[in-house]
């Protein structure tokens, strides 16, 4: 443990950001994970509206600083392809 009062305000203020970053990165996972998961059970509604809801939540990840921009820009890309995808075949 930290034995300097400012060392000590900063492991406190860690462990809040460390809380905040996994809960987002999480809930960034879980959308993500819907979308792929509608896509592959085929279900072309479901996916087009996950993949609505997932759009802010990938930018908000980007603005709180979780990802970088281009990893967003990519999920997005690779999301959107793949309920595409499915529209083109079913």
């Amino acid at each position: 443990m930290a034995n300097i009062k400012s060392a000590e305000k900063r492991a406190r203020q860690t462990v809040k950001r460390r809380a905040r970053n996994v809960a987002g990165r999480s809930k960034l996972r879980t959308a993500i994970k819907g979308v792929v998961n509608a896509v592959e059970a085929g279900d072309k509604e479901t996916a087009v509206a996950k993949l609505k809801a997932a759009g802010p939540i990938i930018d908000s990840a980007v603005n709180k600083g979780l990802i970088h921009r281009n990893k967003a820009a990519r999920h997005k890309s690779s999301l959107n392809a793949r309920v595409k995808e499915l529209s083109v075949a079913g």
